[in-house]
């Protein structure tokens, strides 16, 4: 009886897993340790990849240049850049007499001018200038004929031919107009007819 029991119990013993085996290999990080038997440490998930650069290895090299020098590749590297286009190199045709530069530089005139004009009414009185509305009419009619009639003119062309002109950048919107011929011609009938507007703004006002 005794001689069974013993071999019985050795065979439980047996059957038991291994606690090294279950504990460092089965286990999972959460599992908690038995009563006496040390926990086995999380495995570890960040495994990181460490990159050494030596930089006395291979020190950057550098070459003492002049000024000249210095100048020069700036200007070589300057060359290689985008140019912005500028006035010179479109078409006078398509551009000057086209209409999109002149209403460019008639918008810039419209909006300086009221910069200026607002800044020196505002400063008219510390100044002792006298720009009231009053002054300036009377100022205007003692000039000649023919100073007025020029200055109404230099006033009244630009607001013609802006107006007129915007007209014809808002049919461009359209995606219509854009043909050679088109731009030139469009262009010479709108500088006609803001000439025209402008003398008639002269001569009735």
């Amino acid at each position: 009886m005794n001689v069974s029991r013993v071999g019985v119990r050795a065979l439980q013993q047996g059957a038991k897993p291994n606690v090294f085996f279950s504990q460092n290999l089965l286990a999972s990080p959460s599992t908690p340790s038995r009563p006496g038997v040390p926990a086995a440490p999380p495995p570890s998930t960040n495994k990181l990849t460490k990159t050494t650069c030596d930089d006395t290895s291979s020190p950057a090299s550098t070459n003492k240049i002049t000024e000249n020098d210095a100048q020069s590749l700036l200007a070589a590297q300057r060359r290689q850049r985008p140019i912005s286009p500028h006035l010179q190199v479109y078409d006078p045709t398509q551009t000057w007499f086209g209409g999109s530069i002149w209403n460019r530089i008639t918008g810039s005139v419209f909006s300086g001018g009221l910069y200026i004009f607002g800044a020196t009414y505002l400063a008219a009185p510390l100044l002792g200038w006298h720009i009231e509305s009053a002054s300036m009419a009377a100022a205007f009619g003692s000039l000649p004929l023919a100073v007025k009639g020029s200055l109404k003119f230099l006033m009244a062309w630009p607001f013609a031919f802006h107006g007129i002109n915007s007209m014809r950048h808002l049919t461009w919107d359209t995606a219509k107009g854009f043909s050679k011929k088109s731009v030139m011609s469009g262009g010479y009938a709108i500088l006609g007819a803001s000439v025209v507007s402008a003398l008639g703004m002269v001569l009735f006002f």
